[in-house]
């Protein structure tokens, strides 16, 4: 799960997490590495935005979340016919595929199909 978030000097706040937690924020997120119940190797990416972004667009929130996801195209099929709001189409990347789809209370959540070759 990624954590998208806006702020009004993600450098300053990316410099503070370095210095007093030892956060080494690369130019997009900074990962934590943790485990589940069946010790399966698991990730959290903490992504701090400008506060004038319009990557959150369409949302009004000051955060946006990321889930990873298998086979998006599929997921979205289904997730537009039970009635969920989808915003634009389906972006590609060398890394992945990238779709956004809106909650009921409009916050915006983006999916993410990663390549596997780069996220394995």
């Amino acid at each position: 799960m990624r954590f998208f978030f806006k702020l009004k000097n993600p450098k300053e706040l990316v410099a503070w997490y370095g210095k007093h937690l030892g956060l080494k924020t690369d130019q997009y997120d900074f990962t934590f590495w943790w485990k589940d119940k069946e010790v399966n190797d698991c990730s959290t990416q903490w992504s701090p935005f400008i506060a004038d972004t319009n990557y959150f667009e369409t949302s009004e929130k000051q955060f946006m979340q990321n889930f990873r996801v298998d086979d998006l195209e599929q997921l979205l099929k289904k997730l537009s016919d039970e009635g969920v709001t989808i915003i634009g189409d389906v972006q590609f990347y060398e890394y992945g595929k990238f779709g956004w789809i809106l909650d009921v209370e409009g916050n915006k959540i983006e999916l993410w199909e990663p390549i596997d070759a780069v996220f394995q």
